[in-house]
């Protein structure tokens, strides 16, 4: 028998209902220490409300969710929240446009909206450049967030989220929306991250295997609410289980570390 894992996330028998409609259907998934999981699926399979129950901001309808140690209903989600970094469009929507990048970075540190409700060291101003300087896009640090492209902005809020030195990182389509060269900018730094062996867990989610990153270990297929499949990416991500998953005859391509889909 090989090390127990150290189970970050799980999932156990997880339904959620919503008015008459099921969203999630007896879902059983695990996150452990070190792991890079992508999750797709179609529109409509439930990979939203996954991460709004990896964060703590919903309870399931039955089964448990347990994050970093602590089952949900049986902690303070406010605390347990601070825990968990998350990067989505509507964490984007709450920022203030005038905020400068780097004070949006900066203000990760105490999961801030603004600046101006915390008090900051110079190391946090320093800890906060580094990070958009990491990524390549130390040039926007004194701009204004609202000014900034959308690959610009995805950028600042994953370093905002890092600044956080989060135990669970979620990532909620963060290159929806962004042009070849910001598709490309952020799957490398996400690259970058999973294969530093200090980064947390890493759930992103996606509807195109085009933007796995290279280095991510897991899969996790949703259709209709339900697991299609997950595992290990080499094993799980197969032409058959994507096909299964999109209900389309696919084919599933690789070079260099990278994927690519097409139809037959």
């Amino acid at each position: 028998m090989g090390p127990k894992r150290a189970v970050v996330l799980a999932l156990r028998a997880v339904e959620v209902v919503r008015g008459a409609n099921p969203v999630l259907r007896g879902v059983e998934w695990e996150v452990a220490a070190g792991e890079r999981w992508a999750v797709l699926g179609p529109n409509g399979s439930g990979k939203t409300t996954l991460i709004e129950l990896a964060s703590g901001y919903l309870h399931p309808t039955s089964g448990r969710v347990e994050i970093l140690g602590h089952e949900l209903g049986h902690v303070d989600v406010r605390q347990l929240r601070l825990r968990v970094g998350i990067v989505s469009a509507a964490v984007a929507r709450m920022l203030l446009p005038q905020v400068a990048a780097g004070d949006v970075v900066m203000s990760g540190r105490h999961a801030a909206l603004e600046p101006w409700w915390h008090t900051y060291e110079p190391d946090d101003r320093r800890a906060a450049a580094d990070l958009l300087e990491a990524a390549g896009f130390g040039h926007v640090l004194d701009r204004p967030f609202g000014v900034l492209s959308e690959g610009e902005r995805q950028q600042v809020l994953l370093a905002r989220t890092l600044m956080g030195e989060p135990d669970l990182l979620l990532l909620d389509e963060p290159a929806a929306g962004l042009d070849v060269g910001g598709r490309e900018r952020l799957v490398g730094r996400l690259a970058a991250l999973a294969g530093d062996p200090s980064a947390p867990p890493l759930v992103l989610v996606t509807h195109h295997v085009e933007e796995i990153p290279v280095g991510f270990t897991h899969v996790l297929l949703l259709r209709r609410g339900s697991v299609v499949a997950a595992g290990p990416v080499e094993e799980t991500l197969t032409g058959a289980a994507l096909s299964a998953c999109f209900d389309l005859p696919l084919v599933l391509g690789r070079a260099e570390g990278r994927w690519t889909c097409r139809g037959r």
